[in-house]
């Protein structure tokens, strides 16, 4: 009898009832201060595994990169969606980031046919769907698209780096770090920085905000 890796059971359960296309779903990006939040959808072929795939958090930069390489080779379809800070600002970042990931699912050239999504079920419930908890950590589905989502988020914010060096994203990629606060109180937000995520760092900026 094969053995079922562990983060490959979820995805087991549900081939086994005859569902084919598990599209696995996760974002990346709620919490910076600057850029967009991206999200990520991928299917694989059913019992196909990638050892070692799991939280893109807890993998560093350059195992992050050759699994990308991997899954986008191994995996049936995958895609991205992405929803700017002006978007996130005008909406706010729970509705931009489902946003983000219908924008994925919408873009994967497959139809569904059951979703796995990390964290928080989607609103809507046009597919079948199941929300997990630490979902990166349980699912090999949610995992790939932790990694691509990442990865592709992570590369934006270093070409925004070149377009704004003093900033830092090469390092925090828009997270609040102390080094990045000490940017944007010294030379002011960028047209990518979230102003609704600025009220108490950089007060002018509440002027400037759909939300304010």
């Amino acid at each position: 009898m094969i053995e079922i890796p562990e983060n490959l059971q979820f995805e087991h359960l549900i081939w086994q009832t005859g569902v084919k296309v598990i599209v696995g779903i996760d974002e990346v990006g709620r919490g910076p201060l600057a850029g967009p939040v991206v999200a990520a959808a991928a299917v694989f072929e059913p019992e196909v595994h990638i050892e070692g795939v799991t939280d893109s958090k807890k993998l560093s930069a350059k195992k992050r990169e050759l699994y990308y390489e991997q899954i986008i080779e191994t995996c049936k379809a995958y895609a991205v969606g992405v929803v700017d800070n002006k978007e996130i600002d005008r909406i706010n970042i729970r509705q931009a980031t489902f946003k983000a990931m219908r924008k994925a699912i919408g873009s994967l050239g497959i139809t569904p046919e059951y979703l796995l999504v990390d964290g928080e079920e989607m609103p809507g419930k046009i597919y079948p769907q199941e929300a997990l908890v630490k979902g990166d950590l349980r699912s090999f589905t949610i995992a790939s698209a932790s990694i691509i989502a990442k990865v592709t988020r992570d590369r934006m914010m270093l070409d925004y780096h070149k377009q704004f060096p003093q900033y830092g994203f090469d390092t925090h990629k828009g997270y609040g770090t102390a080094a990045h606060i000490a940017a944007i109180k010294a030379h002011g937000p960028t047209p990518i920085h979230r102003r609704s995520f600025l009220t108490r760092i950089y007060p002018e900026s509440a002027s400037d905000s759909p939300s304010s």
